[in-house]
């Protein structure tokens, strides 16, 4: 046989697929690449368009260069919709490290804003986690079907999860947000990290039962899972839209993404673990690297941070001997 394919006779068997025979998917992984770098472009030419029309006196809403940043946002939305539901969470989450990197050179470039030394380093280390990462992801999907994934939601760790979540949503938008949103850049990020747990879920969740809900005869039950499924999704992906648009006009575009990410995807992978299980098919050694790469990819989008307020610089002979 091949490499990546399943022996039958084993399967046969043993009814057990280890996760060694089955093939990394390549496509959802592709599709996801694509994705986050058509991500990083959105939160850079938003503020982009923002500067221009204030610096015009006009609304933003008017900029040309704003709403191509809106449409590069809902383009990378329907590209991760397609990557989630042809690669796990696990792996499709993480790889916006790249939309992360790629919109750091797009800020230096575009917007003039520094990519100092510690910013270069933090490109690197998200590169090197990525690889990481994809070799180690889990290339199975656990849940793969409408009654499966109604099991799932229906579980009291991810209800009472999604309860919590809700709580503190709902907190923040009226209560924190009014308050200190326009002085605290976390009360933002909080907000749209958190619908992550909504929005990636639900999107996933809608691969499954989208084929059995329009295509196979529609049943009642599996409709109307469909329909609240995409409630939830519209909902988060408006909510989040109206809160990133309030972040980028009062705090800096690499900021607000920097942090976005890390809690974003910290968010999104506890919420899917919850939900869809997929560290079941991981071993040891692969749940080791896998959280080593998200260690340094953490690492690397905390240094591109880092690197617009903070200058790396090596002291001269005669400063080393004062110091002394």
């Amino acid at each position: 046989m091949g490499a990546g394919s399943v022996d039958v006779s084993l399967v046969a068997a043993t009814g057990v697929v280890e996760p060694s025979d089955i093939p990394l998917p390549v496509a959802g992984i592709l599709i996801a690449v694509l994705s986050s770098l058509i991500n990083g472009s959105t939160f850079v030419l938003q503020k982009k368009g923002m500067l221009r029309a204030e610096a015009k006196g006009n609304s933003h809403l008017k900029d040309l260069v704003w709403w191509s940043g809106t449409l590069s946002m809902i383009v990378g939305q329907i590209g991760n919709f397609f990557a989630y539901n042809a690669a796990p969470a696990l792996i499709v989450t993480p790889l916006g490290a790249l939309g992360v990197l790629f919109g750091a050179v797009l800020s230096w470039w575009i917007l003039r804003e520094r990519l100092e030394l510690l910013g270069r380093l933090g490109c690197v280390l998200c590169c090197c986690g990525t690889v990481v990462l994809i070799i180690h992801a889990p290339p199975a999907q656990t849940i793969s079907s409408r009654t499966q994934l109604e099991a799932s939601l229906l579980d009291p760790v991810f209800v009472c999860y999604s309860f919590l979540v809700l709580l503190l949503l709902i907190g923040l938008i009226f209560w924190v947000a009014p308050v200190h949103g326009s002085s605290n850049i976390m009360v933002y990020v909080s907000i749209c990290s958190l619908l992550g747990s909504f929005t990636v879920p639900s999107s996933k969740a809608l691969g499954l039962v989208a084929e059995e809900a329009l295509f196979s005869g529609g049943s009642p039950r599996a409709l109307v899972l469909f329909f609240g499924l995409l409630g939830i999704l519209s909902a988060s992906v408006i909510t989040q839209f109206l809160f990133i648009d309030k972040a980028l006009q009062r705090f800096s575009c690499n900021m607000f993404e920097a942090l976005y990410y890390v809690s974003f995807t910290c968010s999104v992978l506890l919420a899917s673990s919850l939900l869809f299980k997929e560290w079941r098919g991981l071993t040891v050694v692969d749940s080791l690297a896998m959280v080593c790469a998200l260690a340094t990819m953490f690492v690397g989008v905390v240094l591109l941070r880092v690197s617009h307020e903070a200058v790396l610089m090596w002291p001269k002979g005669e400063d080393k001997q004062k110091v002394e």
